[in-house]
């Protein structure tokens, strides 16, 4: 070992909001011997400067004030892992819950309704400022003492080669492990490494991961906007000729009737709507939406940033995984981005778990060979379900606009159909 050289269990690269919900779903697990397993978390920003954030997206942003603050749509079964993770109940008070979603095709007869209750729940999901997110996992981290943080830095260098990356002399267990060097100079080594670390994730390019991708040519224009009627709890996914327009409901502030935006544009047309004044800005709203919640009395800061499909080839390397953003960045039509990898966060605990009980190595092949073929699964039916609603709803052809439309109606009264859909959207 290098004198310089620190030893792990786990090393996490990225500490925004998926690095954060797998340092915290690992940060209770015990080894055989009663000791908790040690994690490192590598973030790039520093400390004074860290949101809890890893969306790495190319912003237009136009202004800000102090109405605005990016959301997130969490699905049902986000909010009980969540719980499960002891941080709902500070996240419950902030959340405004979706118990009905109103699905229309502009100009077009096609309508579809679902409706919390009538799937045994009470919220589909539900819509909450990222930053509580945030901050609430890192209030629950500092209760881990076992949990070390590297802030402002970056893996600059992977040996993949095991046997000349042993754990330190004096550990019980003579396990093979990798080790990383950051860009401090430090050397840190693992059994697992798990990144967590975006779009542009360091780590599966360490790995020579290729991805595959796919641009959507359209942009996504994010708003929190404030209604004259109130949305009483109702989401809405309205489907234009140019892309989908989704109002979310939101906790009202200060009495306004809030929703957020996000209203999916050809790139020209996006920077276009994106720097109009207020005035301007809510009336191309109001006749792209229609008047469902009334006038748009309010806008808050608007960002917009491409769309593009982006897969990674393979979710695993030697004694590494690929979890959230790293592994797949989709559309949000259907608001499962987040969701999804929260699901990976989730899988790769429970298998590290079963490991961790059972003394087995937590960076073995037949460990990451298991959490690659589950995942692979999911993320294959949610991108193949967001890729042919957008494919569907942005074509103009008379039998497709035909033929969705009788979809919707389908969806409606098809009870079977309709429950599959809303199971798979709320991650299950």
């Amino acid at each position: 070992m290098r004198l310089n050289e620190q030893f792990f269990d786990v090393v996490i690269s990225g500490g925004g909001l998926s690095g954060s919900l797998m340092a915290l779903s690992l940060a209770m697990f015990k080894k055989s011997d009663g000791e908790p397993l040690s994690i490192a978390v590598v973030e790039a920003v520093d400390k004074k400067d860290n949101k809890a954030s890893n969306q790495e997206l190319t912003q237009i942003s136009v202004k800000s004030n102090v109405f605005d603050q990016r959301v997130l749509a969490l699905s049902h079964g986000s909010s009980q892992y969540l719980e499960q993770l002891g941080i709902w109940e500070d996240l419950a008070p902030h959340a405004c819950p979706i118990k009905e979603i109103d699905i229309s095709d502009r100009g077009n007869y096609g309508k579809a309704r679902i409706n919390a209750k009538k799937h045994h729940v009470d919220a589909l999901g539900y819509v909450i400022e990222m930053a509580l997110i945030g901050n609430a996992l890192q209030k629950k981290l500092k209760q881990y003492k076992h949990v070390n943080y590297y802030f402002g830095q970056t893996i600059t260098k992977v040996d993949w080669t095991e046997e000349n990356a042993q754990p330190p002399i004096n550990s019980k267990q003579k396990k093979q492990s990798i080790c990383m060097t950051l860009a401090s100079g430090e050397h840190l080594c693992t059994r697992l490494l798990l990144g967590c670390d975006g779009l542009n994730s360091p780590s599966r390019k360490q790995a020579n991961i290729k991805v595959k991708s796919s641009d959507y040519q359209q942009m996504a224009l994010i708003a929190n906007v404030a209604t004259s009627l109130p949305h009483q709890n109702k989401a809405y996914e309205r489907f234009t000729t140019q892309g989908p327009i989704a109002m979310l409901p939101l906790l009202s502030l200060k009495g306004e009737n809030r929703c957020s935006l996000v209203w999916t544009l050809n790139p020209d047309s996006a920077k276009k709507i994106a720097s109009l004044n207020d005035a301007d800005f809510k009336k191309s709203l109001e006749q792209a939406f229609g008047y469902w919640l009334g006038g748009i009395t309010q806008v808050g800061e608007r960002v917009a940033f491409p769309l593009t499909l982006v897969q990674a080839e393979q979710q695993t390397y030697h004694r590494m995984a690929l979890i959230g953003n790293a592994s797949h960045t989709i559309h949000p039509i259907a608001g499962q981005g987040f969701n999804l990898g929260l699901r990976d966060v989730k899988y790769m605990a429970e298998l590290i778990k079963m490991a961790v009980d059972t003394n087995q190595d937590i960076g073995s092949f037949s460990l990451l060979h298991h959490y690659e073929k589950q995942r692979n699964k999911d993320h294959h039916e949610v991108i193949s379900l967001t890729d042919s609603l957008v494919t569907l709803f942005s074509n103009e052809l008379p039998p497709l606009v035909a033929g969705r439309n009788i979809g919707l109606k389908a969806l409606n009264y098809l009870s079977p159909l309709k429950h599959k859909l809303v199971i798979k959207t709320m991650g299950y």
